[in-house]
């Protein structure tokens, strides 16, 4: 069963990346070159990508690229996929009104992957107990993230979310929201791998062979 789960995360994950790239080609107000950077420019985008990574080469076998095997990976990329349709539900959905194909990959990349891999999470990850240290090294992932987004922004006038956008709405407020931001990833990692934690310690004393 979890073999069929990773199969179809992957599906859902590629489909909607891929799909989502096509219509940004398609709608770019850039030339192409610029538009893929800011394709990838999106935290969205990435998380997205890095969770259907994860659900191919555990679906696929694929031994290589170590990180994704880490113990740790699952918990770090459930808490990210989650920020993602947090941030989006709370900040972007009132102010984003897709249609058609958009609406579908809108909610695949916001709602159903995050959901979805919050499920896998909850099936599959509890075997084994985590180390809070090593689960947030994975915050070099957001600060890297946000480094090069208001580094780029600066050079480019390009910032993917309003509420990192500097020029419309300066300094003082843009880093409130990524402190606002990093708190809020900081609490659902903590949150996350003490409760795989608890259950992994639930599990040992029900089965203590």
């Amino acid at each position: 069963m979890q073999k069929k789960i990773e199969f179809i995360g992957l599906g859902l994950g590629w489909f909607a990346i891929i799909t989502q790239f096509i219509l940004m080609i398609q709608n770019r107000q850039a030339s192409i070159a610029e538009s893929i950077i800011r394709f990838f420019s999106f935290f969205t985008i990435l998380t997205n990508l890095l969770v259907t990574l994860f659900f191919t080469i555990k679906a696929l076998n694929i031994t290589t690229f170590k990180l994704f095997h880490k113990k740790e990976t699952p918990t770090a990329l459930t808490s990210f996929i989650l920020i993602v349709g947090i941030v989006y539900t709370i900040v972007l959905r009132k102010i984003w009104d897709p249609k058609g194909l958009q609406l579908i990959v809108d909610e695949l990349l916001h709602t159903v992957i995050p959901l979805y891999m919050f499920l896998y999470w909850l099936l599959y990850t509890h075997r084994s107990k985590l180390s809070l240290p090593k689960v947030f090294q994975w915050l070099l992932y957001p600060v890297c993230y946000i480094s090069f987004i208001l580094i780029r922004g600066t050079l480019s006038g390009f910032y993917p979310y309003p509420f990192l956008n500097v020029t419309t709405i300066g300094y003082q407020k843009t880093l409130l929201n990524i402190g606002i931001i990093l708190v809020l990833i900081l609490v659902t990692i903590s949150i996350l791998t003490l409760a795989n934690n608890k259950r992994n310690n639930t599990n040992l004393k029900n089965n203590p062979l």
